[in-house]
């Protein structure tokens, strides 16, 4: 019966005040037209009409606050009906298969307008259908929503129906139109007797009385969502096999404890064409749980995950067991009929007195006894400690992509990066040179399909698009797109792609996230599949200011990274390239000299860049150059810190060996900062450019420890200030160097 035609326009409005230009009306901006247009019809008795043709309309919009209602029968009056009302009108018979078009345009809050259309047939007959369940009269057991009964009715002569579904205290009908559907929740499963009255354009009606029997969905229909990718240094799985986290297969996971006789457990299968899920499934519920096949130490890992699925209203408690402190309850408030998932902190069990370095077994309770449960996905996780992309390249001759190509664009994978600064250290880039080609590109094709889903649908690189090598008007932006590359030359028929806009003149991280990003598709082979459900992409292009035009752009790539989501860098993030864009803005001389902005003496492939600073120690006893952040230092979120050197011979005068330090104090000790100091000294070469890292999880540092204790500097939270110095302390000697490019980093 609906054949609905949207058609939107905007009415506009004008707003007056005399006093009041303060008035706030910046929401006005986010309301849309209304949507999903559409009347239920019903026949309504009016014994002076001789009960024909007399229809009840009730439109119905969402967004909307009033209707204009044409009855389509050359009325030439609207109907205006506000949210929520009906209006009546007398139609003339019909002959049968023939309709009248309802035109209703639903009106919002600001005037904006949709219009649909709704098809009225309109005979005076009684109904047709038979009573025979599912010929005329469809009544079914929703596949997906627990208890609830989805009804149509398609009769003869029909206009509308209602449907009375016989649950006590609730006598209402719901109607719907002849032939749309229909949908009722009841409160239990059972059998209840549902009346369907058939209606026309006339008081006569048709009625069928059935008995049906709802039931309760009691097991998931589908998976929870899957696990994101990980690292397998920050995940330890007990059971997940849907995910990439290897669990010990000896691990039981229906173990006898002495329960009584009402429990059940076993396993569960979802399936669908792509994969099998298998589910622990845990019935009667009491106490139940895991028992490991070896112990687990949790005790570097975060949270504990868990999704579970219940029919109950039922909660549950659950609790990883230590071999050595026993256990500690957390409370898993569950919701009926969907997964719930969980990220329990693992601080909740020590903060009761439970170790988490020998786990030997988890426990569930029933919440009361006697529900049941489904539970997937359990495994302990922390935040990324690490990152390791799936693929990358930085152009400096690490990573993992081979096969770049350019496509009507000039291409370059070993360009000297001629925009060096605190936003990008790299010696060298990949340029890319649009000298006017149409769908000018570069491209490079992967050795297997790429798999989008669990989290895996990040890509990132880093661009610089001077303005000096633009032509055109395109707005600034750079596109990724992926391909199949078995379509040949049709793989741009159902690419998919995301688009992102840039700023020109200075370096920035562009990331791609193919699951939460507005995506695109092609879409030239009429499909319009979500990019994670992909299995045929394997070529990835990357185009700046876009296609269909012949404008000019040169461009420069580095750092490109496909995988996960790359955790963010914790603070402090000292770094500086002394070209006016670093974060250190406090380097302080101790009886050294120093310049911050001193134009680069020995600028070469090794450092092309045109600022650096200038250390120089006239012979001071502790000469150094330094600076303090904010908050204090965590090692062991990130442990190294870089930089380039350059000393040339003709500045040294003595017999110091050539080295540099870099010394870590804590500020809050003033004038004896020194004395719990930790730092690591590295050898240097003269007379080059030398880029040196100073690690203090892999080096051999050293502890000033006049205070007694020796800690690891990882353990350390006190440390706040870097120190620099070169060839030593304790002398008078001179020594002239230059510094550039100074990073803390993971």
């Amino acid at each position: 019966m609906k054949t609905l035609k949207y058609i939107f326009s905007f009415a506009l409005i004008f707003f007056m005040s005399c006093a009041e230009d303060d008035n706030d009306l910046s929401f006005i901006d986010k309301v849309e037209a209304p949507s999903e247009v559409s009347a239920v019809f019903k026949p309504t008795l009016d014994e002076d009409s001789g009960n024909l043709g007399l229809i009840s309309i009730t439109p119905n919009a969402i967004g909307a606050a009033s209707y204009n209602i044409n009855f389509g029968d050359g009325t030439e009056m609207l109907a205006e009906v506000i949210q929520g009302e009906s209006v009546v009108h007398q139609y003339a018979e019909l002959p049968e298969g023939e309709f009248y078009d309802v035109i209703i345009e639903a009106v919002g809050i600001t005037g904006l307008t949709t219009t649909g259309t709704e098809s009225l047939p309109v005979v005076y007959e009684a109904p047709e259908m038979s009573c025979v369940l599912n010929e005329n009269i469809e009544i079914s057991n929703d596949i997906a929503i627990s208890k609830e009964v989805d009804v149509t009715v398609t009769a003869k002569y029909g206009i509308s129906y209602e449907v009375y579904f016989g649950e006590p205290g609730k006598d209402e009908p719901k109607t719907a139109n002849n032939g749309e559907p229909l949908d009722y929740q009841y409160q239990e499963a059972g059998t209840y007797t549902i009346r369907v009255v058939a209606m026309s354009a006339s008081s006569q009606t048709t009625e069928c009385v059935f008995d049906f029997e709802v039931t309760a969905i009691l097991q998931p229909l589908a998976s929870a969502k899957a696990p994101p990718f990980r690292q397998t240094s920050d995940v330890i799985s007990v059971f997940s096999d849907k995910a990439n986290y290897e669990y010990n297969l000896a691990n039981d996971l229906f173990p006898y404890w002495d329960q009584g006789a009402n429990w059940n457990v076993g396993q569960f299968l979802i399936e669908n064409a792509t994969y099998t899920d298998t589910i622990v499934r845990y019935t009667g519920l009491t106490y139940q749980g895991v028992q490991l096949g070896a112990e687990i130490d949790a005790s570097e890992m975060e949270f504990l995950h868990l999704d579970i699925w219940t029919a109950d209203d039922n909660d549950a408690q659950v609790s990883p067991i230590s071999a050595s402190t026993g256990t500690n309850q957390y409370d898993l408030a569950l919701t009926a009929n969907e997964w719930t998932s969980f990220d329990i902190p693992l601080s909740y069990f020590i903060d009761g007195g439970m170790s988490m370095s020998d786990i030997a077994q988890f426990m569930f309770l029933g919440a009361p006894n006697g529900g049941a449960i489904f539970v997937d996905n359990i495994y302990f996780w922390r935040e990324a400690s690490s990152y390791t992309p799936l693929l990358f390249d930085d152009f400096e001759g690490n990573g993992n992509i081979t096969t770049w190509d350019g496509d009507q664009a000039g291409l370059n994978t070993d360009f000297v990066n001629p925009y060096v600064n605190a936003d990008n250290f790299s010696d060298t880039v990949l340029e890319y040179q649009d000298t006017g080609g149409q769908y000018a590109n570069v491209q490079f094709l992967r050795d297997s399909k790429f798999d989008l889903s669990a989290g895996k649908s990040v890509f990132s690189l880093k661009i610089y698009v001077p303005s000096s090598g633009i032509t055109g008007s395109q707005t600034n932006q750079v596109s990724l797109k992926l391909q199949n590359s078995e379509l040949g030359p049709n793989l741009w028929q159902t690419q998919t792609y995301i688009i992102k806009e840039i700023v020109l003149d200075e370096w920035q991280v562009v990331t791609f996230d193919f699951e939460n990003d507005n995506w695109i598709n092609q879409n030239n082979n009429g499909t319009d599949p979500d990019p994670v459900d992909r299995t045929d992409l394997d070529k990835v292009v990357i185009q700046v200011n876009g296609e269909n035009n012949n404008d000019n752009v040169i461009a420069y790539i580095d750092d490109f990274n496909y995988g996960t989501t790359q955790p963010a860098d914790s603070p402090p993030s000292p770094r500086d390239g002394f070209e006016g864009k670093g974060t250190i803005t406090t380097w302080v001389e101790d009886q050294a000299g120093l310049d911050t902005d001193f134009a680069n003496p020995f600028m070469d492939a090794n450092n092309n860049s045109p600022t650096v600073l200038e250390y120089q120690d006239t012979g001071g006893q502790y000469a150094n150059v330094q600076f303090t952040v904010t908050p204090k230092f965590d090692l062991m979120a990130k442990s190294k810190f870089t930089l380039k050197i350059y000393v040339p011979s003709s500045g040294i005068t003595g017999s110091q060996e050539n080295n540099i330090s870099l010394k870590l104090q804590n500020s809050e000790l003033g004038p004896n900062v020194w004395q719990t100091q930790t730092f690591i000294i590295k050898p240097i070469v003269l007379d080059a450019w030398q880029e040196i890292t100073f690690d203090f999880v892999n080096d051999d540092w050293i502890n000033q420890n006049n205070n007694g204790p020796d800690p690891d500097p990882i353990d350390r939270t006190d440390l706040d200030k870097v120190v620099i110095q070169v060839n030593g302390e304790n002398n008078n000697d001179n020594v002239i160097a230059y510094i550039d490019n100074f990073n803390y980093h993971k």
